[in-house]
């Protein structure tokens, strides 16, 4: 009988930068320190800047803040005349 180690999954990371990697990150849960647990988040528009739309992370039980992130919105293409 013969048996079968699987191997791990590997990705094919070369020339991709780890800052890359985590770019669209958007978090689930945060530890909320009025709960005192990790809890789950609603993401809100907070605020429309010039150098990205800014999320703020909302406790879903109490509401409270508990983060918040901006969304970079991608470079627009030159145009040529």
């Amino acid at each position: 009988m013969k048996r079968f180690i699987r191997a791990p999954m590997q990705h094919n990371m070369r020339g991709v930068s780890p800052k890359k990697q985590f770019e669209g990150l958007r978090a689930t849960e945060l530890y909320c320190p009025n709960c005192k647990a990790s809890m789950p988040v609603r993401e809100r528009l907070l605020l429309v800047l010039p150098e990205g739309d800014k999320y703020e992370y909302l406790c879903a039980r109490c509401g409270a803040s508990l983060g918040d992130r901006i969304v970079k919105e991608a470079p627009k293409p030159a145009l040529i005349i």
